[in-house]
């Protein structure tokens, strides 16, 4: 595959893929776009290291930042439970396109009510393998997905490691894109 450099416009943070570390991008230095998807961009450095990007910081690699308004809904501050689902349906592994609901990370997505009247949503999620260093970062992309939705009044998004995550776990549209089924 051919190396497409992207010069960046500006300093930017970024975050080391698998290992989960924060660095600084400096202006200037080149990367290629490898995925775009739901709230992060991934870019790939001559060396070959991946690195993810949140979508507010695209403009440092020359794209649009995300539409704050591309929440098209009919009910907009009416709540359900499947849209939390979708919510977490745009939340993407930087390695693998795929969502973390296709890949089968989603073990527990549950509506409790809290104090008051508000609304508490409980997630319990698992990695690929358990020394991914993208734990924290995807745990905290679900939790800011959903609390974003109207309705939800707090989002408590838990790693687990039991049952272990295997491929049976993906979706059948997860597995035929990858190449698996």
């Amino acid at each position: 595959m051919a190396w497409s450099p992207i010069r960046l416009l500006r300093d930017c943070p970024a975050t080391t893929v698998p290992a989960g570390q924060r660095v600084l991008l400096s202006e200037g230095g080149e990367v290629e776009v490898v995925q775009r998807l739901g709230g992060s961009i991934t870019v790939r450095t001559e060396l070959g290291s991946l690195l993810r990007i949140d979508a507010v910081d695209a403009d440092a690699v020359g794209l649009e930042p995300p539409d704050s308004d591309a929440e098209p809904a009919d009910d907009e501050g009416s709540f359900a439970m499947d849209r939390v689902l979708d919510a977490l349906g745009q939340v993407y592994d930087p390695e693998i396109p795929v969502s973390i609901v296709d890949l089968g990370l989603v073990y527990r997505c549950e509506e409790l009510p809290g104090p008051l009247g508000t609304r508490r949503i409980e997630i319990d999620m698992s990695m690929t393998a358990p020394g991914c260093g993208m734990g924290d970062v995807l745990r905290a992309d679900a939790a800011r997905a959903v609390i974003a939705m109207p309705g939800v009044d707090d989002v408590e998004v838990t790693l687990v490691w039991d049952p272990p995550w295997t491929i049976h776990r993906m979706s059948d549209a997860a597995r035929l894109q990858l190449g698996m089924l």
